[in-house]
């Protein structure tokens, strides 16, 4: 059947809808990868957003045991050409399957290109999906300039703590919208983790007595999690190592003092290049964030710039004069490079007093 995707400027794109037919209004970006597209869905950081792929053909390998999660949080998906047989050994079933089980609408056979165009230019914007040929523009543009993606973290936390047993030291995870291979980069270096709820009191976990705490990725504005940054400072106040990715990273410098600010259209892709400052090598990395933290008005005598991006000379980690902390706005559990940055949770690991 045919879909449109509406977009807040009134641009109209029509293709042929993919995945569930029901309308869906979310923000509308775009990733750059040209494999991972599973990775992508099952992104907890994606929920409130529908994502466009850059790449023009999409499913070519079918849906595969990668998912960082145990479901898709993509409220929408937009490719240029969706595979209509994969192949892989691997191979459990197709795209279009997996999103009309998951109930999750798209749209194929538009412009992706001039998609991406509009949304570099004029900087993201939201958008709906819709099947209903007779839709009116003129009613829609005002709904979908007042949407908003809301609390997302409090909608992919975890529920309840679990932990993911290991011999070595002991790691507390605070899930804000974790990607299931933080916790797995850890384990596969012995590390017992035991992952929290992302409003978890800051004195339960320390409580547990960690060895180290990570603050994982996760969705939305950071300056939304108000409750969540008053208890990562205790974290940072403990003297407990902590180690932080992406959202993280924002609520950590928030939790300090510093600033956020949304950027035009963010960076989502497996091949952006960031600069380590201390030793001046470059890594391709992996990333998914519109939000960045501001360094201009950052207090040197609590943390200084770590990584930078190449393209844009934006912020890419910080690192915290006289505490055991270190954040990136990168994902290093992810593996672009193949495993370029990965080194960051063996320095993780030696802060704990473990072996690299």
């Amino acid at each position: 059947m045919k879909a449109f995707l509406i977009l807040e400027d009134g641009t109209v794109f029509e293709g042929t809808g993919i995945g569930s037919a029901r309308e869906v209004i979310s923000e509308i970006v775009f990733n750059t990868s040209m494999t991972g597209y599973l990775e992508v869905l099952t992104d907890p950081s994606y929920a409130g957003q529908a994502v466009a792929m850059t790449y023009p053909l999409i499913g070519n390998y079918g849906i595969t045991p990668d998912m960082e999660s145990e479901r898709p949080w993509a409220e929408g998906y937009i490719v240029r050409e969706l595979s209509r047989v994969p192949s892989n050994f691997r191979c459990q079933g197709t795209i279009q399957d997996f999103l009309t089980q998951h109930d999750i609408p798209g749209i194929a056979g538009i412009d992706t290109r001039a998609l991406t165009k509009i949304l570099r230019e004029k900087g993201t914007m939201n958008g709906m999906i819709t099947t209903n040929g007779e839709y009116r523009t003129e009613e829609i543009i005002p709904r979908l300039k007042a949407y908003r993606t809301g609390n997302v973290v409090e909608k992919v936390t975890c529920r309840d703590s679990f932990t993911l047993k290991g011999k070595g030291k002991k790691v507390a995870l605070l899930d804000l919208g974790a990607k299931k291979n933080i916790a797995k980069s850890l384990q596969d270096r012995g590390c017992s983790v035991t992952v929290y709820p992302a409003h978890t009191a800051g004195e339960e976990i320390l409580d547990s007595c960690p060895d180290g705490i990570m603050l994982s990725n996760g969705p939305g504005d950071p300056k939304d999690c108000k409750d969540i940054i008053r208890e990562i400072r205790k974290l940072y106040e403990s003297g407990i190592p902590v180690f932080a990715i992406c959202l993280g990273h924002q609520l950590m410098a928030l939790a300090n003092g510093a600033d956020t600010h949304k950027m035009k259209y963010g960076h989502r892709g497996g091949n952006h290049p960031v600069k380590d400052l201390e030793t001046g090598r470059v890594y391709i990395s992996s990333q998914n964030h519109g939000y960045v933290v501001d360094t201009e008005h950052l207090d040197r005598s609590v943390a200084v710039p770590s990584f930078i991006n190449v393209n844009d000379g934006t912020n890419e980690g910080l690192k915290y004069i006289g505490k055991p902390v270190f954040t990136v706005q990168f994902h290093p559990e992810a593996c672009p490079g193949p495993q370029d940055s990965s080194y960051l949770f063996d320095r993780f690991i030696s802060m704990m007093g473990g072996n690299q």
